[in-house]
């Protein structure tokens, strides 16, 4: 090889290159017809990230239409109406969490696909806030928070829908101080 004469003339074959990637006919010829000068150029276009390919606009809109109703029923589960002490009630705001928690995996994957990292970062931070919610009621029925809670209701004392049970009240021991009949 080292007494080998190159006798290419580079010139014409570099403007033939050229001619093929102008054209784009270039990604189309197999790469052991393609000329030695025209790899690192090939290498070049194949390093570089693509655009994510078929991804509609309508896509983009749905992802951030997604994103904003679970947003909305994510940020609502604050003001929920309903008693969730016990009984129905709870089985329903855990429902309405888990939907909160679908909500959020629904447009993760949207955003997924679509390449919206800012909208994928917002569909995460949507399924954290859904487990947050629905851990604070079931830790403690599971036995893992300092105060307790039952799943079901003690019979005949089932919360009416709108009102707020208030916590027990300690009951009194005979080591309770009373009131003295002095002359205070």
């Amino acid at each position: 090889m080292s007494g080998e004469k190159d006798t290419r003339d580079w010139d014409k074959e570099m403007a033939q290159i050229d001619k093929l990637i102008a054209s784009g006919a270039a990604d189309r010829t197999p790469p052991a017809a393609a000329p030695a000068a025209a790899a690192p150029a090939a290498r070049a276009r194949a390093a570089a990230p693509a655009a994510p390919a078929g991804v509609k606009r309508s896509s983009v809109v749905f992802t951030w239409v997604r994103l904003i109703l679970g947003l909305a029923a994510g940020i609502g589960m604050t003001q929920w109406p309903y008693e969730r002490g016990c009984g129905v009630l709870l089985f329903v705001y855990l429902a309405a969490v888990g939907g909160v928690i679908v909500a959020g995996l629904w447009s993760a994957v949207s955003s997924w696909r679509t390449r919206s990292a800012f909208a994928h970062a917002l569909s995460l931070g949507l399924v954290c806030w859904g487990g947050f919610l629905g851990a604070r009621e079931v830790l403690p029925r599971v036995g893992y928070a300092r105060t307790s809670a039952a799943w079901f209701c003690p019979a005949g004392s089932a919360p009416a829908p709108g009102t707020r049970t208030p916590p027990a009240a300690p009951a009194p021991t005979s080591a309770t101080p009373q009131k003295s009949q002095g002359a205070f």
